[in-house]
């Protein structure tokens, strides 16, 4: 963790006087510096039923705002108490777990990512770092297509023929480009780094019940994720690239860790500048992508959680918010999502 970007925007303490949300989040209005002409027109937009075709559904959407939930709203069949699929955000669940495993100094991201498949001599995969992985810029074969599934690893591995070991299916394959060269977004490299994290947990061999208490004691009893489930292959790896289940509420916990710098009711969960790391991008990725996260392009500074089909936890230092968007959409209804997300976020002042 050695590079980071020189113009992050400082990430803020827990206001004192407010008790941490890992029981309940503190509730409170919107209050007046909000700009509730465009957030309610926003939200009122896409909760219109029938719903509107410019969206798609949109399930839920969750607004914290100094540690506190300030707005809320789920379509008519859900409520708070609902969980929903991650999809990738889970990716950025994965890099949360992968930081705990850095703070005890049981991982290192600078070394090599020790693979079963990439231990033979002169095998160039084996060279491949942790650090490679979580930026995508490995220079593994991936295609990430959700659509063609003759020409998509992605629906291969996590539907076809790779769905009984994910990670092993991506390990197979070859590299395309040298290290550092190519950025290139893939759920096999989540796989892989999530077939590590359980093999280190479980003693050298995946352990679906030591995986889900290592995440369950490191980081969702920690923050209150108390509704978090997780998918397992048939090799017992934790699918790290799409399947974490939660709800809306607990979605934005993590997020909020997040804002608050890995710290949790004062005590570090995730190493210094951890969160710097993940929010600092990735040579090749056009700005889009730091560590298992997205990051915006527009000098705002807000970086996110994005899932396939419109699921987005969105963190905005500058703001101290946290905004949750759950859904289906298509990726034809995507660019109206993120203009709906938009008008939420920046109905917040800068503060």
């Amino acid at each position: 963790m050695s590079h980071f970007a020189s113009d992050l925007i400082p990430l803020r303490p827990h206001p004192t006087a407010q008790p941490w949300p890992t029981d309940q989040w503190p509730e409170r209005d919107l209050d007046s510096s909000v700009d509730r002409a465009r957030f309610e027109t926003a939200i009122d937009r896409v909760f219109e039923q029938p719903w509107p075709e410019a969206y798609g559904v949109t399930q839920a959407v969750v607004a914290i705002q100094h540690g506190a939930l300030v707005a809320e709203r789920y379509a008519p069949e859900h409520s708070q108490d609902s969980t929903f699929i991650s999809w990738s955000m889970a990716k950025s669940i994965l890099q949360c777990a992968i930081g705990t495993l850095v703070r005890d100094g049981r991982l290192d991201i600078a070394e090599r990512a020790d693979v079963p498949q990439w231990r033979s001599p002169g095998d160039p995969r084996g060279a491949l770092t942790v650090d490679q992985l979580l930026r995508m810029s490995s220079g593994l074969r991936f295609v990430e297509d959700y659509v063609d599934e003759h020409g998509s690893d992605c629906i291969r591995m996590l539907f076809g023929p790779g769905k009984h070991d994910v990670a092993a299916y991506a390990a197979e394959l070859p590299l395309d480009h040298a290290p550092d060269t190519v950025w290139n977004y893939s759920s096999g490299s989540s796989n892989i780094l999530s077939a590590l994290v359980g093999r280190i947990v479980g003693g050298g061999v995946a352990d679906r019940s030591r995986t889900e208490a290592f995440l369950r004691r490191e980081i969702f009893d920690r923050i209150g994720m108390k509704s978090a489930t997780l998918r397992f292959d048939e090799a017992e790896t934790w699918i790290g690239s799409s399947f974490v289940f939660a709800t809306a509420r607990d979605f934005a916990r993590f997020g909020y860790l997040y804002l608050r710098d890995g710290v949790w009711e004062g005590e570090r969960l995730l190493p210094t500048r951890w969160v710097d790391y993940a929010r600092t991008p990735t040579r090749g990725s056009q700005g889009e992508y730091g560590a298992h996260w997205w990051l915006a392009q527009d000098g705002s500074g807000r970086f996110n959680a994005s899932g396939y089909r419109g699921q987005y936890i969105v963190v905005d230092p500058a703001r101290d918010l946290v905004v949750v968007r759950l859904g289906e959409s298509t990726p034809e209804q995507r660019a109206n999502v993120l203009t709906f997300m938009r008008d939420i976020v920046e109905s917040f002042p800068i503060v």
